[in-house]
């Protein structure tokens, strides 16, 4: 008897056999995991965006990176003729240590936590320049000639950033604030919103940086020391934080309106 030719009753009585083996291959195959299909728990690779993301530290990076410039200019004004009245040189030794120190001090305590110090190396690096400056000609003011022309070319760079449609803010929002992603250029809505923002930071930047070139053109160092503490953070911590909200009411906003029923938004 050749295959195909057997009798319809046998073919009927060797079809629930077939179904039987059929489940009990399956349940081997998905008992092996032979489909590869990818479990619930395993974990995506970080795209090259988000490791950046981790290696900054986010906002914590930012602030720590901070640190050593407030220590120089406390300690500079603290021990300088404004309130002890040590001489010059003396403060601006204790001032350049302490800001040297303090960063030194950071990035050891991101060591032995086995945290990124990428940032804190790079924070290091600038204040070394300063330190330089300033100790190689013996005036303080110039400890903060650096961060100035830093200032004005980030007030550039932004400005270009806008008219080739490439928002520097919205990079920054997606390094610190959505896990290295990108995905806001596909939001027209977000997309202008970091357009806008983005020349907002420029001003901001532009007057801080405005404020205390002038004061080191007046040969006011310790005016300069008290703008970083009094003016500049504040204007920071204000433009940040209206960034934020402004991000924030857009995100939000759509996330609502998503959620509404199309008959309802009809």
């Amino acid at each position: 008897m050749t295959a195909g030719s057997e009798p319809r009753h046998a073919a009927h009585e060797t079809e629930p056999a077939r179904r039987v083996v059929d489940e009990v291959a399956e349940e081997v195959v998905e008992e092996l995991d032979l489909h590869k299909k990818p479990r619930d728990d395993e974990e995506e690779i970080p795209s090259l965006s988000e490791q950046i993301s981790d290696q900054l530290g986010g906002v914590r990076g930012l602030i720590e990176s901070s640190i050593p410039v407030l220590a120089f200019v406390l300690l500079n004004v603290l021990l300088g003729n404004t309130v002890l009245g040590l001489e010059k040189k003396t403060a601006l030794s204790w001032a350049i240590g302490g800001s040297v120190g303090s960063a030194l001090l950071i990035g050891a305590y991101r060591l032995a936590r086995k945290q990124p110090v990428r940032h804190a190396v790079n924070g290091i690096f600038g204040i070394a320049v300063g330190a330089w400056l300033a100790w190689r000609t013996g005036d303080a003011k110039n400890f903060y000639l650096p961060g100035i022309l830093l200032t004005f070319a980030q007030v550039v760079a932004l400005i270009i950033s806008v008219l080739v449609r490439r928002p520097i803010i919205g990079y920054v929002w997606g390094v610190l604030a959505n896990r290295g992603k990108h995905d806001w250029f596909a939001n027209q809505r977000l997309f202008r919103t970091f357009q806008w923002l983005t020349l907002v930071w420029a001003a901001s930047l532009f007057v801080r940086a405005g404020v205390q070139f002038w004061l080191y053109l007046a040969d006011e160092a310790n005016a300069i020391g008290i703008v970083r503490i009094l003016i500049s953070w504040p204007i920071y911590a204000a433009t940040f934080a209206f960034t934020a909200w402004a991000v924030h009411r857009v995100t939000a906003d759509q996330a609502a309106h998503a959620e509404t029923p199309a008959a309802e938004r009809a």
